[in-house]
């Protein structure tokens, strides 16, 4: 659990201070990094060629901008040294489950020490870092959220977690958000750059890009994606605003309970029937309208709201032009269709037949081998259709692209 930043810590409780206030603590901030890069020469001075160093690590001020890459990475110049729950440890409880005695009593649910077990798991996940924790923080600050309130779920890319909405000069911020962080690693994300790479909006830019910096350009590509939804009129989650990797969504769910999973969900035979005409006009409209597929669709990625599907998780989604895209949403189809066809739907088409329906090509295939030859031979034409038009395409497209805040 992240608590809520208490912002006349930082500012003081005097409006008209604020400012000096800032100023001296910026001063400071920059005072203390010249004063390590000095430490940094006399240490290297110091130890020269030898074999045995000393280090003056213990005498340097750090500051959580020390290992950034750029002027750009650095999130925010707030002193976080005294965050309660990143650099202390939780405390152990006794066997019991309790230590103290009456009014000193605690327990293994004790609000302190859950949020520090939970914290240090989450960045033992490397979802929460230091880095994040500063841009959440600056979030609450600036008044975009009101609190964060704990972790809603944990997968291999990103975590979700929950948070009261605040206000935006300019959009309308909803009570109950969703803050979906996107881990700074890439030991899952650099076997999913084929999702990406070879997409014509970011192609260019793959190539060019640091690890941490690839990491901004999926949530950058999840934001993009939800809007031309959103434009659409598909039950998605609403864009709020998109800090680096961390990217703030209307929450989909109610009273801090999130819509459960189409595969976890308890339908009637006619709601799961309705269910399943909904997936359908939602890989039309996507197809059609939007130009995307969704590419990792199942019933682990949609929600049951309201009656309603809602489609989330779309950082991987490409145009039906990539290179792959056509197989991408064959695997869509293939998905859907078991899954509704196992859960009983009679009028749930096969794999193929949803495929020709979602797309509006008409490949005839008596098997599912001779149909994904098919397909492989329609990717061919596309992929050199996008060698001849991405550049300009994309040129396009960068000049179309949002400043982030």
């Amino acid at each position: 659990m992240i608590r809520t930043l208490d912002t006349t810590a930082l500012l003081g409780e005097g409006a008209e201070t604020a400012s000096d206030l800032l100023l001296a603590q910026m001063l400071q901030m920059e005072f203390d990094r010249e004063y390590d890069a000095q430490l940094r020469r006399e240490e290297n001075k110091f130890n020269g060629d030898s074999k045995v160093s000393i280090s003056f690590e213990n005498y340097r001020m750090v500051h959580p901008y020390e290992d950034s890459e750029s002027s750009d990475d650095e999130v925010d110049w707030q002193d976080t040294r005294h965050d309660p729950y990143g650099p202390d440890k939780p405390s152990p409880n006794a066997k019991r489950g309790f230590v103290g005695k009456g009014k000193e009593i605690t327990t293994k649910h004790d609000e302190v020490t859950c949020g520090r077990r939970n914290t240090a798991r989450m960045e033992n996940d490397q979802a929460v870092d230091s880095k994040t924790r500063l841009l959440l923080y600056k979030m609450v600050n600036a008044g975009v959220l009101e609190s964060i309130n704990g972790c809603i779920s944990t997968g291999k890319e990103s975590v979700i977690f929950h948070a009261n909405g605040g206000s935006m000069d300019d959009k309308m911020v909803p009570a109950e958000c969703a803050l979906k962080v996107f881990k700074t690693t890439l030991n899952e994300f650099k076997n999913r750059d084929k999702y990406i790479k070879d997409d014509y909006r970011f192609k260019d830019r793959f190539s060019h890009l640091n690890p941490r910096k690839i990491i901004r350009m999926w949530a950058e590509k999840e934001m993009h994606n939800l809007i031309r939804m959103q434009e659409a009129g598909i039950c998605c989650p609403e864009v709020i605003v998109l800090k680096k990797h961390v990217l703030v969504m209307s929450f989909i769910g109610q009273d801090h309970v999130a819509a459960p999973k189409l595969k976890d969900a308890i339908l009637s035979s006619e709601d799961m029937k309705r269910a399943y005409y909904q997936v359908l006009d939602m890989m039309q409209q996507l197809y059609t309208e939007c130009k995307l597929v969704h590419a990792d669709l199942s019933a682990y990625n949609m929600l049951w709201h309201m009656g309603k599907v809602w489609l989330i998780d779309v950082s991987q989604s490409v145009e039906p032009t990539h290179p792959h895209g056509l197989k991408f949403l064959f695997r869509d189809c293939k998905n859907v269709s078991q899954f509704f066809q196992k859960s009983g739907v009679s009028d749930a088409m096969g794999e193929r037949e949803l495929f020709n329906a979602v797309s509006g090509l008409n490949i005839k295939a008596d098997n599912e081998v001779d149909f994904l030859v098919e397909i492989e031979a329609l990717e061919k034409i596309n992929e050199d259709h996008v060698r001849q038009m991405g550049k300009r395409v994309q040129m396009t497209y960068e000049s179309d692209v949002p400043k982030e805040n």
